[in-house]
């Protein structure tokens, strides 16, 4: 998916772009099957990632009643890892001829990146799915609202889990998608670098992994400190990081990039710098509506 700029660019020149970032399936694992997706997608869309979400919300009586949430801000209850979702993916692919098949590219997301056991997860659903994934995420490190809410606490990038994590997907080849807020929400400039440093560092320890940064570091309200696009300069102009790229997605990172005509000429001119290390998403959750699918597009 990252691993080949050209074939990735040649891809896409047969319409208008290729989905890095899509979920099959959202919080609750309800979702479209890939043949929708497909529909969907069209000849506009020549190829997608194929993942659901590693997180389940746990409906709780308790707190919201008859109200089911589907969202993990529609109820205070935790979240929980839901390894299933990677058996749901990989039946679903493999339900498709194999020239629809050609067109996605499914990921491994069911496991805690807090877990040591981690990577076995991933490596006994490779060997349970041969052939079908191409990499693992997205999933969450640092995520505003979802890290304290998920059971048995956040994940961190100083864990030792991650880097057995990421040591085993560069190993076998896996790609990697990897949210991870670049600041803290709402932090003060003192403080900006303080997940920067973090990430930076783990970035560096896995040098033949390829890693994405989603969203490039932002979030709904984790809004672009005063030195983002710096941040990102630092990471793209170091060779010691050019197995590190980025991915636009999600409405609520655009609404950044398309702020005003400075903003734009600023990402513009950064994504013209460095063209092979950026990838365009959607962040759509399950979508069903050709019309609002297109329109971060």
């Amino acid at each position: 998916m990252a691993g080949s700029a050209a074939q990735a660019q040649s891809c896409a020149s047969k319409g208008d772009f290729n989905d890095s970032h899509l979920h099959m399936t959202n919080y609750v694992q309800e979702g479209v099957t890939p043949a929708k997706l497909l529909e969907i997608m069209g000849d506009r869309v020549p190829r997608a990632t194929l993942f659901g979400i590693p997180l389940q919300q746990e409906w709780s009586h308790t707190l919201t009643g008859d109200f089911a949430p589907s969202y993990y801000l529609e109820s205070d209850a935790p979240l929980y890892y839901y390894s299933f979702t990677d058996a749901v993916i990989a039946e679903a692919y493999l339900a498709l001829p194999p020239a629809k098949r050609a067109r996605f590219d499914p990921m491994i997301t069911g496991f805690n990146p807090a877990d040591m056991y981690a990577a076995d997860h991933v490596r006994r659903v490779l060997t349970t799915y041969p052939g079908v994934f191409e990499g693992i995420g997205e999933f969450s490190i640092h995520k505003e609202f979802v890290s304290s809410k998920t059971a048995g606490g956040p994940a961190s990038l100083m864990d030792p889990a991650l880097d057995r994590l990421l040591e085993f997907a560069g190993e076998v080849g896996l790609v990697v998608i990897l949210h991870n807020d670049i600041v803290m929400p709402f932090t003060k400039k003192e403080k900006e670098r303080a997940y920067f440093e973090q990430a930076k560092a783990v970035l560096a320890r896995h040098p033949n992994t390829t890693i994405i940064w989603a969203h490039t570091g932002l979030g709904r309200i984790v809004q672009p400190p005063s030195q983002h696009l710096q941040f990102l300069e630092e990471i793209l102009s170091d060779p010691k990081l050019k197995h590190v790229h980025f991915d636009i997605s999600w409405d609520e990172v655009a609404k950044y990039i398309v702020r005003n005509d400075q903003t734009v000429a600023a990402t513009a001119d950064l994504l013209n710098r460095h063209p092979t290390r950026f990838l365009l998403g959607t962040d759509w959750v399950g979508p069903t509506d050709p019309a609002k699918y297109y329109s971060l597009y």
